[in-house]
């Protein structure tokens, strides 16, 4: 084994030192495992959604629950095909792939592949501690646990991994496959970031100064990365509507299968798997800070940088505030208690909303307490976007030169 660094970069990952040969269309050869490693975030944004319908419907009887078999198959696929690239890459690769490779110990793979390999074992790891923790614990109160925070580090870490693969072949071979691939795997990207905040977003919060808090920090510096990143003209409004068909997908799906509590206390009745609440009207605010980067050009360096951030952050709080502030209203009148928006069919077999089903919990008297999104609010929301978006344009910069 070579006694150097133990992680070495073939060459660095700017564009305008990488060897001719590695911007060859040619070399689109890991192409195939973007396409693995998309499906496996697939499965894993699937499965993950499926897992908390289970859980408020059903509850958790085992863990051998197909949900939980689809999270692990995705994790176990994505572990696999980066296992299978690293062991070509060094053992059977060619001087071009070895050089659009990364090496780690005197392994070579693609910057994904490792990304992803870390994020199998994390989310592998998870499944027994998940296990144990029920076993000794009982049944989760929220979404955010021990074990669930390891499987969603787990799972960023495979739709990281897919997305630095696909951004790899992009920014290499420049085609519409590695447009497409990208922007596929960024709507997963902001699909998995919106599920691990979802007990925070439902339609009754969407009045509340948590709820806009909590989006400014989560999407913001997703969608301004996946925008600076993407080659494709307005890659975060195209992400953004992957993300609301995905979801919107699970929200329609999932009802039409019956299902009944097997767990007391049992407060609401339940007759069909429930569904998650309707997507997030994210390609609004995806489109805004889409339209403000084609306008700046690409000098975002220094305090322009800064000032941008802070222009990306006012647009993400007005835009998002102005679409979402609305269709929630809408969302909690029984214009849209149907199949398609879901109104009033969150609610798991364990929810007690009673007479505040329909109401906002931030105005309505007795009923839970949240702060309304007054002005304190709205500053805070916009630094939290603010600051999200300036880390958006640093990384999304960065992901533009990953080549390898």
């Amino acid at each position: 084994m070579s006694l150097a660094p133990a992680i070495q970069i073939a060459e660095s990952t700017d564009a305008s030192t990488v060897p001719a040969a590695l911007a060859a269309p040619a070399l689109g050869r890991p192409y195939w495992a973007g396409v693995l490693l998309a499906f496996a975030t697939t499965c894993i944004a699937i499965g993950i959604i499926w897992d908390i319908s289970w859980h408020v419907s059903i509850g958790r009887d085992t863990f051998w629950t197909p949900a939980h078999l689809v999270i692990q198959l995705g994790g176990i696929l994505g572990g696999c095909v980066s296992g299978w690239l690293a062991f070509r890459c060094t053992f059977l690769g060619g001087a071009e792939e070895r050089a659009a490779s990364v090496g780690i110990l005197g392994a070579r793979a693609p910057l994904g592949a490792w990304v992803a390999m870390w994020g199998a074992v994390a989310m592998i790891t998870s499944a027994p501690f998940d296990d144990w923790w029920h076993n000794a614990y009982g049944l989760d109160v929220k979404i955010i646990s021990p074990p669930h925070v390891l499987l969603g580090v787990g799972m960023l870490g495979i739709s990281l991994g897919a997305l630095l693969l696909g951004l790899a072949h992009q920014n290499r071979a420049n085609d519409a496959m590695g447009d497409g691939l990208f922007i596929y795997i960024g709507g997963i990207f902001l699909t998995l970031g919106s599920v691990f905040v979802m007990e925070f977003t439902t339609p009754n919060l969407q009045h509340a100064a948590l709820f806009y808090e909590v989006c400014a920090a989560t999407f913001t510096m997703r969608l301004v990365a996946l925008s600076v990143a993407g080659r494709i003209s307005w890659p975060a409004t195209r992400a953004a509507a992957v993300y609301l068909v995905l979801q919107g997908m699970m929200t329609w799906i999932l009802p039409l299968f019956p299902a009944h509590p097997k767990l007391a206390p049992i407060f609401h009745p339940v007759t069909h798997m429930v569904p998650p609440a309707f997507p997030l009207l994210l390609v609004f605010p995806a489109f805004a800070i889409d339209l403000v980067l084609r306008k700046t050009g690409a000098d975002w360096s220094g305090l322009r940088r800064i000032a941008l951030a802070c222009a990306l952050g006012v647009g993400f709080v007005a835009v998002f505030f102005a679409s979402q502030w609305l269709f929630s209203a809408f969302l909690l009148t029984p214009y849209a208690d149907n199949w398609f928006f879901a109104g009033n069919r969150y609610w798991g077999y364990a929810s007690t909303p009673g007479r505040f089903a329909r109401d906002f919990w931030c105005v309505t008297a007795g009923a839970p307490n949240y702060h309304p999104f007054n002005a304190p609010a709205v500053a805070l929301s916009w630094a939290l976007a603010a600051g999200g978006a300036w880390i958006g344009l640093v990384w999304g910069g960065w992901m533009r030169k990953v080549r390898r």
